[in-house]
């Protein structure tokens, strides 16, 4: 059992580890290249998958796990807990904290089971697939109008036309947001995920009016409920329990803030993929019954997002791969090297749509805090895959894959414009 403590300064981008995970490292937590893995982060899994790491900001340095079982048992173990962070100044990559005080995301069981058991009950399978009819029907809405744009200059962007569109389109269906009220909730949302330090007031602000606007409009569904999600969260009910209004206001606000970002993004990613590598877009083709199981190899193999995301706290000391993580350290987990690790995944860098690896991907986290709306993601990316490859059987890229440009700005990585033909 090795107890770390940080004695050093040193580079996660470095071809050895003399120090082991007593040293304190520093990471690039960005990786812009396309959406290749991020090489400092590979190396840490294999060089030294559980080390101290000091994080662009919040106060002191946090522990880095990187490894399929150590990510998993972290997000699982009720020795590790996201209600510890409330109210700290937690290291992370943002300039703000992405969850907000009051979000399910920092809750514990058995208050976190409490609040999952009545978002489940509202938020449920049925209701999801219950709307895939009216998403069918405006991604052939949506992929008119970029069929209409490709015949007047040859090329239409994917990005602008759908992967943007559908996702907050859906959410905003499923919430009855107002149509008048939908732009400024989308600029708040882009504020709150900015990595650049001098965003961080436009953050604080960003998360303030978006609190306060669905704190409002989850009050008046709860006063006047109708047959949106809102309402349904407003109103659902386990014996005497219903959701607070302060978890009412974050819940909702994080479904426009996270609910939309991962799927947008996920669909550029996707198609960009399929194109990037035909012999498995031709599979598909091919075998379009494939597409269930392929989304989720494309989930597990694209890094979705720059860096980690919200830690864990400690609440005892555990001893982990050999290394003691004392009560009161913060961790920070992986999802995207577990997701690549190769004690788990036959060729983890290989994209193999019959894989048959038995373990679950982590591209929507783990344990209690897997992602509540993973069904709803699933159902548009289903739905926005399957009809564009249809719809367009010659489809590919009308520009050089290196001339994409990609995103820098946020915690998302995703190509800014997706140029495509058919």
């Amino acid at each position: 059992m090795t107890h770390a403590r940080p004695h050093a300064d040193t580079d996660a981008d470095t071809d050895a580890d003399p120090t082991g995970p007593e040293t304190v490292r520093s990471c690039p937590f960005r990786h812009d290249v396309a959406l290749e893995p991020d090489p400092a982060m590979a190396r840490l899994r294999t060089q030294a998958p559980i080390t101290r790491i000091a994080m662009p900001y919040g106060q002191g340095d946090c522990w880095l796990v990187t490894r399929y079982a150590d990510v998993r048992t972290v997000t699982s173990d009720r020795r590790f807990s996201r209600a510890a962070l409330v109210g700290q100044d937690f290291p992370r990559t943002t300039p703000v904290p992405v969850v907000a005080d009051g979000s399910i995301n920092l809750m514990d069981p058995p208050v976190l089971n409490r609040v999952r058991r009545l978002v489940i009950g509202a938020f449920t399978i049925p209701a999801v697939e219950a709307v895939r009819p009216w998403v069918r029907t405006t991604v052939d809405g949506l992929l008119d109008a970029m069929a209409a744009a490709v015949a007047e200059d040859g090329r239409a962007d994917l990005v602008s036309h759908l992967a943007h569109k559908i996702p907050l389109l859906t959410i905003y269906q499923l919430m009855d947001v107002p149509e008048e009220d939908r732009p400024r909730l989308r600029a708040w949302a882009t504020a709150m995920t900015s990595m650049h330090p001098d965003g961080r007031a436009a953050a604080v602000g960003a998360e303030a009016r978006l609190r306060a606007y669905f704190g409002a409009l989850s009050l008046a569904r709860r006063r006047r409920p109708g047959s949106d999600l809102i309402s349904a969260l407003a109103t659902a009910r386990i014996g005497d329990e219903t959701l607070t209004e302060g978890e009412l206001a974050v819940l909702t606000m994080l479904l426009v803030v996270t609910g939309h970002d991962t799927t947008a993004h996920a669909i550029s990613n996707i198609v960009y993929t399929l194109l990037t590598h035909p012999d498995r877009l031709d599979e598909l083709r091919a075998r379009p019954g494939l597409l269930p199981q392929a989304l989720e190899e494309l989930l597990r193999s694209i890094p979705f997002r720059q860096g980690v995301g919200t830690p864990w706290v400690a609440l005892e000391d555990v001893e982990l791969g050999g290394v003691l993580i004392r009560a009161g350290d913060t961790v920070q987990v992986s999802y995207l090297t577990a997701n690549r690790d190769g004690s788990v995944y036959d060729r983890p860098d290989a994209i193999d749509f019959e894989r048959t690896d038995s373990a679950p991907h982590m591209a929507f986290g783990y344990g209690a805090h897997h992602c509540l709306g993973s069904h709803l993601a699933r159902m548009v990316l289903q739905v926005s895959v399957a009809a564009l490859l249809h719809r367009f059987p010659g489809l590919r890229l009308a520009t050089p894959a290196e001339e994409v440009r990609w995103n820098t700005g946020s915690l998302w990585r995703h190509p800014l414009e997706l140029p495509l033909t058919w």
